[in-house]
């Protein structure tokens, strides 16, 4: 899942390492300054590399002082502390065509540009003027940078969806949202099999009046179940539907309802008018938003437009499993402000997986 993405992210780390590949010692032939030689004369001697960057800064300082160099760039004593403790100062020349490839690369996996300029921005700002040591890896450095930007844009919103499932005063509504074809009612019914193996009972309620055969789909996921179905004629009021879920769940015990709504675009006017129809008359605990992670940009672009219009409060991906890219799973959450909660892997019913961001973020940066 995401591979694609995947070796973008090692790539970066390879470009980073060639760009801070340099030597310790001065090559062979080459005349070392008298700093230099102090300083890696007194480490071979005792080992006493905080003594010798003591020394060696206290005979540059004096030199830096009266130069112009930028503040933001490492300073001569910096430059030679580092040296005399065997460590390598991570520059912005360093950075800058890594940085670049990186945002190709985000950019052509479909990950949103903001997203992106986050991404890029956190990790200019943890790697510039860090230093590593020369017996650890810069691909360790590249990848604690990488693993806080990324964590930093695909958990945004994340909150503990069974938790908030077990908190709240039964029923609870869940209505789902989305366009035409991405796997919403399918989605529907993996969700009821979720909370069932989690000791929730669900009902599933047919808002989708608007679709010829809508009801036939559902019902067929209902009985493969063995759930409830509430559904009225094609036509109906979705509303109508939503609300008789409730009082069925009301009256029997039923811990949660799962409101299907019909596949709309934004810029459907009578089909929004629907979905705001439903909010006032039932005032659903949530609103879910699906889509494909396979649709990429055009997935983040709708989540947001349906998140302006209807204010959703998660995501859930479908196909995730088909999915090389990952520009959705990485971009959803931050340009919504919600989070992605659930991804579908799979046909079965079992292939729904609880969305977890670290769990991703360790994912996309293993090497193995």
């Amino acid at each position: 899942m995401f591979d694609g993405l995947k070796d973008k992210l090692s790539g970066f780390r390879e470009d980073v390492e060639e760009s801070t590949d340099v030597e310790a010692d001065p090559a062979e032939g080459d005349e070392a300054t008298p700093d230099e030689t102090t300083a890696s004369d007194a480490v071979d001697a005792d080992g006493d590399a905080e003594a010798v960057a003591a020394e060696t800064g206290a005979e540059v300082e004096a030199k830096s002082d009266d130069s112009d160099a930028d503040d933001d760039e490492p300073s001569t004593f910096q430059r030679a502390k580092a040296f005399a403790t065997g460590r390598i100062i991570i520059e912005e020349e360093d950075l800058e065509e890594p940085l670049w490839n990186l945002e190709m690369a985000l950019l052509e996996s479909d990950v949103e540009m903001s997203v992106a300029e986050r991404i890029l921005d956190t990790v200019r700002e943890k790697m510039l003027g860090e230093s590593r040591k020369q017996v650890e890896t810069t691909g360790e450095l590249v990848e604690s940078a990488l693993h806080d930007a990324l964590l930093d844009v695909i958990a945004v919103g994340q909150f503990d969806f069974e938790e908030r499932i077990a908190a709240a005063e039964k029923p609870v509504t869940i209505v789902f949202t989305g366009v035409n074809g991405v796997g919403k009612t399918t989605s529907i019914a993996k969700l009821s099999e979720w909370l069932a193996d989690r000791g929730y009972s669900s009902v599933l309620a047919n808002g989708d009046t608007y679709r010829a055969g809508a009801n036939e789909q559902i019902a067929e996921h209902a009985d493969r179940l063995g759930r409830e179905l509430i559904s009225h004629d094609q036509g109906g009021d979705p509303a109508a539907v939503i609300y008789d879920g409730v009082e069925y769940a009301a009256a029997n015990d039923v811990d949660v309802v799962l409101g299907d709504t019909a596949g709309r675009l934004h810029t459907s006017d009578d089909l929004m008018a629907q979905l705001e129809k439903i909010d006032r008359v039932v005032d659903p605990d949530m609103t879910l938003f699906v889509d494909e992670a396979v649709a990429g940009q055009d997935a983040v672009n709708r989540a947001k437009e349906f998140d302006d219009a209807a204010e959703i409060d998660g995501a859930i991906l479908t196909k995730a499993d088909a999915d090389s890219s990952g520009g959705a799973a990485i971009s959803v959450a931050y340009v919504t402000g919600k989070p992605i909660l659930f991804l579908g892997t799979g046909q079965g019913y079992d292939d729904l997986t609880l969305f977890e961001p670290e769990e991703l973020v360790e994912s996309l940066l293993d090497e193995e």
